[in-house]
């Protein structure tokens, strides 16, 4: 009998640890959350696919809080570019520029680290090699919808590797965005999110 409880208290003892950490595991909207806490910074290559399957390419630049330049291929008169506070969308073949606050685009949710995302997101898919999460704003659905979508690499912040998204609007217009050469936390200037406004000829942001 002594030897009996013996090994049971031995085996209770070796599944402890085990359990300890499957408690410690965090949930995946924290493990997202804690990624976008901990990246401040990001560059990366991406190509971006309209709802009529063209393709455009360019760089990335991020800088938590609220900026981002999409810098577009040679020969693409476009640029968008979040000076903290709104999303500016450049087109310097028509003259014309368009001006979104960051709260008001599903972009808000990658450049806004602070943001609780149980209120806003869910889980798509949670598997062993990726991890999907989509988020939309329940009091304000005509915002859109963005579904973020991670890479599980050990190496990368929080575990995480940003591969890309696909933002829906409210016409059911999708973009997707396909990320490469993921840089995280290099020295960004906050040059980086100044643009040259066509109507004015001036520099902004």
């Amino acid at each position: 009998m002594l030897r009996l409880r013996t090994l049971a208290f031995a085996g209770l003892a070796a599944s402890l640890p085990v359990v300890a950490l499957l408690a410690q595991a965090p949930s995946p909207l924290a493990q997202v959350q804690a990624h976008l806490q901990t990246v401040d910074t990001m560059t990366a290559s991406f190509a971006q696919t309209d709802r009529r399957g063209q393709t455009l390419t360019g760089t990335l630049t991020l800088k938590r809080p609220g900026h981002i330049r999409f810098e577009y291929q040679k020969g693409v008169p476009m640029l968008i570019v979040g000076d903290g506070k709104a999303i500016h969308v450049i087109d310097y073949q028509v003259k014309q520029v368009q001006r979104w606050p960051i709260a008001n685009s599903p972009l808000g949710v990658l450049l806004n680290p602070g943001q609780d995302l149980s209120r806003i997101a869910r889980v798509v898919r949670n598997d062993d090699q990726t991890l999907l999460v989509s988020a939309r704003d329940p009091k304000r659905p005509e915002f859109g919808t963005i579904t973020l979508g991670f890479a599980k690499v050990a190496s990368a912040p929080a575990g995480l590797m940003l591969q890309g998204w696909v933002m829906l609007d409210s016409q059911n217009n999708q973009t997707t965005v396909k990320l490469s050469n993921q840089r995280f936390n290099v020295a960004v200037a906050d040059s980086a999110f100044r643009w040259t406004d066509p109507r004015a000829r001036g520099p902004k942001g």
